[in-house]
């Protein structure tokens, strides 16, 4: 009776599960091969089981066009930025801009789709704003002159809060551009691991087209860091199957089941997920406010979607 929400609940567990992973190769992999690692690991995945079940042969080339824009947005776009995000805020904070995605859906809904906005969903909009804004804080001067103090060398621009903050932002628009493309293909019945699998496909086909220029790319944080270890190709690929290929076909799954706003709203859990595993991961208790600010950001969520 309510599959549609275990299916929603569960892609934010995994979601946050698969953030936690990532972060633990922070400074070990580069970015551009982590983004080619979990795409490759996804559409294994995705891509057996939509083999197996024959998923496949029920797309029809209208829903293909609209998962592969999907793909571009969500998964080409959105995965570099997420990774960029997680490596320089963090993969708590980067869960929690993650919610801004219902906020960015239900403004280009209000732009493309002629949908409007009362003032229940522009509350929602401004409590998953400042659920954000209590949860991360501002960065600290003190933090930076102590920094300096110490000779220590300052971080790159890339790896610093800020530009975190503003990758993890991209990362929910290009998400929330990518589930509206999504949504009328799932709609139709496009099986979830074959819509998975085919959104896997094209970011596949994109990185290796980059791989096949030479990926001449001035960012240093999308260049290769660091020799290659098994165990950290272990833990990539571990975090793309609990991430990449289950949690999105789960998402994937209750979009076709279930109303786009109580989806949506559950989804956006994972800021709330991941504190918890934070607090196993660590051994210390996420701060008062990284939990009231989660808590915000759902209710907001929930405001807009419901």
């Amino acid at each position: 009776m309510f599959l549609a929400e275990i299916f929603a609940i569960g892609s934010a567990t995994c979601i946050a599960m698969s953030a936690l992973l990532f972060g633990e190769l922070k400074g070990r992999v580069g970015l551009l091969r982590l983004v080619q690692w979990q795409m490759f690991a996804a559409l294994a995945l995705t891509g057996a089981v939509s083999v197996a079940t024959g998923g496949w042969r029920m797309v029809e080339p209208w829903q293909a066009w609209l998962l592969a824009g999907s793909s571009f947005c969500a998964v080409v776009l959105g995965s570099t930025t997420y990774f960029a995000s997680i490596f320089a805020a963090g993969p708590r904070n980067t869960a929690l801009l993650f919610s801004l995605t219902a906020p960015f859906a239900l403004l280009l809904g209000y732009l493309f789709l002629g949908e409007t906005i009362g003032a229940r969903q522009a509350a929602g909009i401004a409590l998953v704003l400042v659920g954000i804004v209590l949860a991360i804080g501002l960065p600290k001067a003190e933090a930076a002159r102590a920094t300096a103090e110490r000779g220590e060398v300052p971080a790159a621009w890339y790896q610093t809060l800020p530009a975190g903050i503003a990758f993890g932002t991209f990362t929910a628009f290009a998400q929330a551009v990518g589930n509206l493309l999504a949504r009328p293909a799932m709609a139709a019945g496009v099986e979830p691991f074959t819509a998975m699998a085919l959104r896997s496909a094209v970011a596949a086909l994109v990185f290796v087209a980059i791989a096949a220029l030479g990926a001449a790319l001035p960012v240093k944080a999308l260049k290769r860091a660091g020799a290659f270890a098994w165990r950290d190709l272990g833990i990539a690929v571990l975090a793309s199957f609990i991430g990449a290929g289950l949690g999105m076909s789960l998402l994937m799954a209750a979009l076709a089941r279930g109303q786009v706003g109580i989806v949506s709203t559950l989804a956006s859990m994972t800021p709330v997920m991941i504190l918890p595993l934070v607090w196993i991961r660590t051994g210390t208790a996420p701060p008062v406010r990284a939990w009231a600010g989660a808590a915000l950001a759902v209710l907001g969520t929930g405001a807009i979607g419901l």
